[in-house]
């Protein structure tokens, strides 16, 4: 995954947000924090993983890699709020025994610690622990940046007709 390329696509969509908006001089951090905690629970909510009360399956790969990618937005716009820039290292693979509920927990502990460091450290445990969901999720690099890729055209298109 071209982290760098990422980077770039979702620094232009702030900058046109920021400025379309007239949002250039307020503190966006808070938000975004927010932003990320709900897309992750809409992500969480399309894999249904936690509802065990529900027969019911989950949405469609293709959904749920939106849903994804809508976090990833935000991770991104994260660290560019930060100056902080993840490079992807060894990822630690997922073991057997772990469950999806469980690393969607661990996501939300490491957005939660990242919200209330604001380090280098935190954000690169918040980078690591959402790319092994995706991982659990059966995502490959390749799939989650073309499906970046798609969303963010699809947030410019929306930026165009004032979403």
């Amino acid at each position: 995954m071209d982290l760098q390329k990422l980077y770039s696509m979702q620094r232009m969509l702030d900058e046109r947000i920021e400025t379309q908006h007239g949002l250039q001089d307020e503190n966006l951090v808070e938000k975004k924090m927010l932003a990320l905690l709900v897309e992750i629970g809409e992500l969480a909510n399309e894999t249904r993983c936690f509802k065990f009360w529900s027969l019911k399956p989950p949405a469609s790969l293709e959904k749920v890699l939106e849903e994804y990618v809508d976090g990833l937005h935000f991770i991104l716009s994260l660290g560019l709020e930060f100056n902080f820039v993840y490079t992807v290292g060894k990822i630690k693979k997922k073991t057997e025994d772990d469950s999806l509920v469980g690393q969607f927990l661990r996501v939300f502990q490491a957005v939660t610690e990242f919200q209330q460091t604001k380090s280098l450290e935190a954000y690169e445990r918040l980078f690591t622990n959402y790319l092994q969901l995706g991982e659990h999720l059966g995502f490959t690099n390749e799939q989650i940046e073309q499906a970046y890729m798609k969303k963010n055209e699809v947030n410019h298109e929306r930026q165009n007709q004032n979403y």
